[in-house]
């Protein structure tokens, strides 16, 4: 379809316009409410007792989201493109389950599996709290970014095929000594680009993991729940926003690493 120069222009400027409307113009607003009272302050702000445990919990979610899901991924996307085996359909579904399940209620699933009425609450009376501490806040977490690594995986597999793993099989390769010199290099980047994703996902959670925590500043408050906390409870507003900007300044990073490995793998 031929447009004329206008038309594009005008389409252009929608576009522009739009964007700036939901996605400029907030953040702008979040980074001069941040900054308005200068560097120091928001430095203040973000290296508070609370705000630095909110920040480790968050690195100590990551730690440990990314090499469950790593591992989970890889042997999924490897069975559900190699294997053929019943039940195989309802797996592909289930695998997209957390993208469209509300994450509210993951939370209150997990209350309900693991909390002390739930299925597996003689757990905490056995002295392993799981709800309202850092492993329901690891599980919930899990749970939401389950397909980000099996769905970034799986189509590399199917581009690559398994002709090389065939190949390696003939020439003696053990199952480890295939997939870890012909598999593991040929899914790199999707498998990268699926750690970023998961990164990001797992330092952006927030309905799911507000509904397995106390929320307490030091104990189970994550930078979300931190960000939402000053807002609320305490009606601290700069706090609220300068906690956002830090939360902001890594989804930056993040964004730039998953366009520089986007380009990679395109050139790959």
């Amino acid at each position: 379809m031929n447009l004329s120069w206008l038309t594009r222009i005008s389409l252009r400027t929608v576009a522009l316009a739009y964007l700036g409307v939901l996605l400029v113009l907030p953040l702008a607003l979040i980074l001069w409410r941040t900054f308005g009272d200068g560097i120091g302050a928001f430095i203040d702000s973000i290296s508070t007792p609370a705000a630095i445990s909110a920040f480790n919990l968050s690195m100590i979610i990551v730690a440990i989201v990314v090499p469950v899901n790593v591992i989970f991924g890889i042997v999924t996307a490897i069975a559900l493109v190699r294997g053929r085996f019943p039940g195989r359909t309802l797996m592909q579904s289930v695998i997209d389950l957390p993208i469209a399940t509300s994450p509210v209620v993951v939370g209150v699933a997990l209350i309900l599996l693991w909390g002390a009425n739930g299925w597996f609450g003689g757990l905490e009376s056995a002295g392993f709290k799981v709800i309202f501490g850092l492993p329901g806040m690891v599980i919930a977490t899990i749970f939401v970014t389950l397909p980000f690594v099996v769905r970034e995986v799986e189509p590399v597999l199917h581009e690559i095929g398994d002709d090389q793993e065939q190949a390696a099989a003939t020439l003696g390769a053990s199952r480890w000594q295939t997939f870890w010199r012909i598999t593991l290099p040929a899914i790199r980047w999707g498998l990268t680009y699926g750690v970023v994703l998961t990164v990001a996902r797992s330092l952006g959670e927030f309905g799911a993991v507000i509904m397995v925590s106390t929320a307490l500043p030091g104990k189970s408050q994550t930078l979300t729940l931190l960000v939402h906390g000053r807002y609320i409870n305490d009606h601290n507003t700069f706090g609220a926003y300068a906690a956002a900007t830090l939360l902001m300044g890594i989804a930056l990073v993040t964004l730039l690493l998953m366009t520089l490995l986007e380009r990679k793998r395109g050139a790959k």
